[in-house]
């Protein structure tokens, strides 16, 4: 008589799988939190993904899911680990051999992406290391218990199997937890003292915005200021670590640290920043307050020597930008900025230092985190950007969007009103004008501009007939220029063209 040998269910071993890939990775952020927080092995493989992404498919994942590009990003590096643990434990019925080839293969490939960042030094290996050991030890303790409720059958063994993986599971995810904490800790803008300014912000004007009329406050509230950057976990630096190196191209080598920073010369003033991914009437743009040294006297510390045309600045995290002198130095309130809108700066948007320039797109001007400022010419260093195919002067472009009414929208036939933004940052918007269903431009009515590094509001009340309509708008800034109808992508230099909204008068 022969006897079938029972097959193992594929529940037990597919929940085996994940708890262990669960384990490896948990342990991984613990590790990592102790060791070297920017080595942590899942967040090195999803910054090995932003940098290996084509560009147009990162300019679609900001399209779709705007600043909730990187939620986007690890909500599906989660799902495809998932998947993968999955058809591992499908696989390993007869044989453990495909569920350690996971584990080992996600081990390696941790490894990978930690060796090839930019920030790479020999510790960060530890913790994919240790999280290959730790899952595949788990894998190999956890399937036999896996298997024992088919081969004995009994109530005893699938409570043995759920007990020890659901605590081993719990062990994952507190380890996790705990490394998460571990990580985000060391660096707090709470208590940084900020001293006065010599040159103060001049208050936003009475009637800066149209708020009733539905557009934005003249003011971006910190907690709505758009974020885009290459950091899935962001540098937390604390003030007496930090430090700025000057080199290259010049006359003596600086090194700054904070407090020597924030006891020189301090300006505040209001600059609105742009996302060059910004589409036309996109909301990757915000207005704040910012206080900080200005760039130029930073480079009149170290002598800059002539022949030299840029420079190349270095987040904490790798992350490079280069920006031409000139915008640094002819006056506006290009500056490392230390604070926003009266505190120090959140940590999210680039604390303890960053850069901001008036007028430049982000991409080339806004390093967060800054750690290093390079003099060099712009054949020195090519940024990280640039080696991306964007263009390398990043001038902001004159443009201008309808927030009221939304495109789609119903509105009353008859009287209504249109209000936006519109900008031309470091020249400044003179004329906003609106067209109805392609007819004539109609001049709308300004808000007060503090300052042409600002975006600027507007308004035009409506008679609209009963029906569908066509709404455009757009910009004139002080040199004249009006802004371009001809359609283009926000690559390699922004986009342009008019808004245009579609809405239904009933």
């Amino acid at each position: 008589m022969t006897t079938t040998r029972p097959v193992p269910r594929s529940g037990p071993l597919v929940v085996a799988a994940l708890v262990a890939v669960g384990a490896a990775i948990g342990v991984g952020e613990l590790v990592a939190a102790l060791v070297s927080p920017a080595a942590s092995p899942f967040l090195a493989v999803g910054q090995a993904a932003i940098r290996l992404t084509p560009e147009w498919l990162k300019e679609t994942a900001i399209a779709w899911f705007g600043t909730f590009d990187k939620v986007a990003l690890l909500v599906g590096m989660v799902v495809v680990i998932g998947g993968l643990t999955a058809l591992a434990g499908l696989a390993s019925r007869r044989d453990e051999r495909p569920g350690l080839v996971l584990v080992v293969g996600m081990g390696l490939l941790s490894l990978a992406a930690v060796v090839t960042a930019p920030t790479f030094a020999p510790l960060d290996l530890v913790p994919s290391g240790v999280a290959v050991v730790v899952g595949a030890g788990v894998w190999r303790w956890l399937r036999p218990v896996a298997l024992a409720p088919s081969a004995a059958g009994g109530v005893l063994s699938r409570r043995r199997f759920l007990t020890t993986a659901g605590g081993t599971a719990l062990g994952a995810v507190a380890a996790g937890t705990v490394g998460r904490v571990l990580g985000a800790g060391g660096a707090s803008p709470a208590g940084v003292d900020l001293p006065a300014p010599a040159t103060v912000a001049v208050p936003p004007a009475v009637g800066a915005d149209f708020v009733a009329d539905g557009t934005p406050p003249w003011l971006t509230p910190v907690a709505d200021f758009y974020r885009i950057d290459t950091a899935l976990s962001v540098p937390r630096i604390a003030v007496g670590d930090w430090s700025l190196r000057v080199h290259g191209m010049v006359d003596r080598e600086v090194t700054l640290d904070f407090d020597r920073l924030r006891g020189m010369r301090l300006i505040e003033a209001p600059v609105t920043l742009t996302c060059v991914s910004n589409e036309v009437g996109g909301s990757l743009i915000s207005n704040g307050i910012w206080l900080g040294v200005p760039v130029a006297d930073v480079l009149a510390l170290a002598g800059v020597r002539p022949g030299a045309q840029q420079i190349a600045s270095t987040s904490a995290d790798g992350w490079t930008c280069t920006t031409p002198l000139g915008p640094l130095t002819d006056g506006r309130a290009a500056m490392l900025a230390i604070g926003l809108d009266g505190q120090a700066l959140p940590i999210e948007h680039g604390f303890p230092v960053r850069m901001v320039v008036p007028g430049l797109y982000g991409y080339v001007s806004a390093c967060k985190w800054i750690t290093d400022v390079e003099v060099t010419t712009y054949d020195g260093v090519i940024s990280y950007w640039e080696q991306r195919g964007w263009g390398r002067f990043g001038p902001i472009k004159t443009q201008s969007r309808i927030d009221v009414p939304r495109d789609g929208a119903t509105v009353p036939a008859g009287r209504a009103v249109a209000a936006g933004v519109a900008w031309a940052q470091h020249t400044g918007v003179v004329a906003v004008e609106l067209s109805v269903d392609g007819g004539p431009w109609r001049t709308a009515q300004l808000a007060a501009e503090p300052t042409v590094d600002a975006w600027r509001m507007w308004r035009l009340p409506l008679d609209l007939a009963p029906g569908p309509h066509r709404l455009q708008v757009r910009a004139t800034d002080r040199s004249g220029e009006v802004q371009t109808a001809v359609e283009a992508l926000s690559i390699p230099d922004g986009a342009t063209g008019w808004h245009t909204v579609s809405v239904t008068a009933v």
